[in-house]
């Protein structure tokens, strides 16, 4: 079964309504060696795509990860960029901001560790988390010194989304593509995976009682969600909404993902100037004596 990318990406200026988007749909695949198969395939094809962003030297590539606890943020990126080289690829993981963040704009921190040309940068958890567990619990804003910010008013909001935009936008000019993962995970099947953590004792290093306090917000949270995605979501910088009750499923559909932004820069080897061929015959000569 193909992978159709389109059918997930959120559409600029669309309105978002995830009760409509499904959190589970056909597998790609019809056996678990079939999925490994897919999945080492694309592996592959990413492993040699990543030699060419790097070798032109024209691009970089930024993931951005969002989803509630137990989507799978962790596993696709560990399973989607396992064939990657780690010299041309960072992780970077957003958790509460630090004080001296807080003493700085909510951009600040994510910016410095932004991929440079030729490497790809992967956000788990990003400035996103400014518009949505912010938004949840406006309580937050207070700790982040904004001078005569209205707490808790739709303006916060609305010139927080403005900044993203505008820093995406600012980057996308300068070589940087943005793919922005939503990994749509249903409530009913979080539950199960927060069950399995506390059953597994491999897995009880995962589970937390803020994971759980926070399930009493799941509406706000799909709120704050619907509504980041529908005023972020761009041509440029698309968000993509991935189905992610089947965590299998969900990492062939964001490797594809990558695959197809990655293959419609349509990069290429750098040239060898003919100064630089008489140069490399002369060291070959020399080599081969």
């Amino acid at each position: 079964m193909k992978i159709h990318t389109k059918d997930f990406r959120v559409s600029e200026g669309n309105d978002v309504d995830l009760d409509k988007c499904p959190n589970k749909v056909a597998p790609v695949y019809n056996s678990k060696e079939e999925y490994k198969k897919l999945l080492e395939d694309h592996v592959e094809q990413l492993s040699a795509q990543q030699q060419l962003l790097y070798a032109s030297s024209r691009h970089a590539l930024l993931l951005i990860f969002q989803a509630m606890d137990a989507a799978g943020k962790d596993g696709a990126i560990k399973h989607v960029m396992s064939g990657v080289n780690p010299q041309g690829c960072q992780v970077f993981s957003f958790k509460q901001p630090s004080a001296a963040e807080l003493e700085h704009d909510f951009l600040w921190r994510t910016t410095r560790d932004l991929p440079a040309r030729g490497r790809i940068g992967i956000f788990n958890r990003s400035y996103y988390e400014e518009v949505l567990i912010v938004r949840v619990h406006p309580e937050l804003l207070q700790s982040e010194g904004i001078p005569d910010a209205p707490h808790g008013d739709k303006a916060v909001w609305r010139s927080r989304y403005r900044s993203i935009a505008d820093m995406e936008k600012h980057l996308h000019a300068n070589g940087t593509r943005i793919i922005k993962f939503f990994l749509h995970l249903s409530k009913e099947e979080q539950r199960k995976r927060f069950l399995a953590r506390i059953d597994e004792p491999d897995k009880n290093w995962k589970f937390s009682l803020a994971d759980v306090e926070e399930r009493k917000f799941w509406k706000q949270y799909m709120k704050a969600f619907e509504e980041c995605l529908g005023a972020t979501s761009t041509r440029e910088s698309p968000w993509y909404v991935v189905p992610a009750d089947d965590k299998e499923n969900a990492r062939l559909i964001v490797s594809q993902i990558i695959l197809d932004e990655l293959e419609d820069l349509k990069m290429a080897y750098p040239e060898t100037s003919d100064k630089r061929r008489e140069e490399l015959l002369a060291i070959r000569k020399e080599l081969a004596k």
